[in-house]
């Protein structure tokens, strides 16, 4: 899918990182959320409350979930995030991705 119709856009940017990642929030009329973002090079850790599908559209980063070992990633590749986790991004190159959030 190349585009999602029927969303409400939050208007308010969520930034992290001093400016380095960030997102927009899409609010679907099912009650589901996704944030569309963009990472620049650099270490980032996240706290998560809900599980999550990462979906990288471009870029190359490698991530640390809990338990595992360091993966790469590459533009059209997605990981899961798992609930109440903590995970490491390194981002490689300017990354574009969408974050699904699971209720």
């Amino acid at each position: 899918m190349s585009d999602f119709s029927q969303v409400t856009v939050v208007k308010k940017a969520n930034v992290y990182f001093d400016g380095n990642v960030t997102s927009r929030t899409l609010k679907f009329a099912d009650g589901t959320t996704k944030t569309l973002g963009f990472m620049l090079p650099g270490e980032y850790v996240f706290n998560t409350a809900a599980a999550e599908i990462m979906e990288i559209l471009s870029g190359e980063l490698d991530v640390l979930l809990p338990g595992d070992d360091w993966l790469s990633v590459v533009g059209g590749q997605v990981f899961n995030v798992p609930e109440n986790a903590q995970f490491t991004v390194r981002v490689h190159q300017g990354t574009d991705y969408i974050c699904s959030f699971l209720n």
